[in-house]
């Protein structure tokens, strides 16, 4: 999983509450059975014209030229809501989205993020207001930077704080997902597997001794 530690990108505002993650990426879009390709059906309910279909509609932020190579989503609360579908995640990541910005989350939402590198940042929902007003000037130029060291928000001379758990900070900043994590712990694991392979030999036995009634 790629780190996150400072990341500057185009922010595109999509100051809708309550996004959920059939919209992230609708059903009929779910359709492989990798990761890959999923960015394609991102919004596609919002992005295309017709249900299935690739024809881009013009009016939708993301196809607008100005906000080509958007990184960062701004949005409303209760982002990510609905069912706790991983593919949502999946979709914003390989479409190059790397934070989102939103007055609040789904819960299941949230930590699908931490656990694929997408940053998570609650603000409240007039600041984001007021960061999408900045952007929306110049999107090209007016970039948002994000450094996850120092919780920090800079977009042009307006800087913003946010919190994010500990636990989360340290997964997103060494790019460990929940196996990674785990790993770092390997010695200890090592260790009490080795012990309790002394100390429960028969648990270790082959299954073909177990059926013929022999342990060790």
């Amino acid at each position: 999983m790629k780190a996150f530690t400072v990341h500057t990108g185009v922010a595109a505002p999509l100051l809708r509450r309550n996004i959920d993650t059939d919209a992230i990426i609708p059903s009929r879009e779910m359709k492989r059975v990798s990761k890959q390709g999923l960015g394609e059906g991102l919004f596609a309910g919002w992005r295309y014209t017709l249900p299935g279909g690739r024809e881009q509609n013009p009016s939708f932020v993301l196809n607008r030229p100005e906000y080509r190579n958007t990184s960062i989503l701004l949005s409303g609360d209760n982002f990510g809501c609905g069912s706790s579908r991983e593919h949502a995640v999946w979709a914003l990541a390989e479409y190059g989205i790397r934070a989102v910005i939103a007055s609040g989350f789904g819960a299941i939402f949230h930590t699908n993020c931490i656990r694929n590198g997408i940053l998570p940042v609650c603000l409240d929902e007039a600041v984001i207001s007021d960061l999408a007003e900045r952007v929306q000037e110049d999107p090209q130029n007016n970039l948002v930077e994000i450094d996850l060291n120092r919780c920090r928000i800079v977009c042009g001379d307006s800087e913003l704080e946010f919190a994010l758990e500990e636990g989360a900070r340290h997964m997103l900043l060494n790019g460990l997902d929940p196996i990674a994590l785990t790993l770092q712990q390997r010695k200890l694991i090592d260790q009490f597997e080795n012990t309790r392979r002394k100390k429960h030999a028969w648990a270790f036995a082959p299954f073909e001794d177990c059926v013929e009634g022999v342990l060790p």
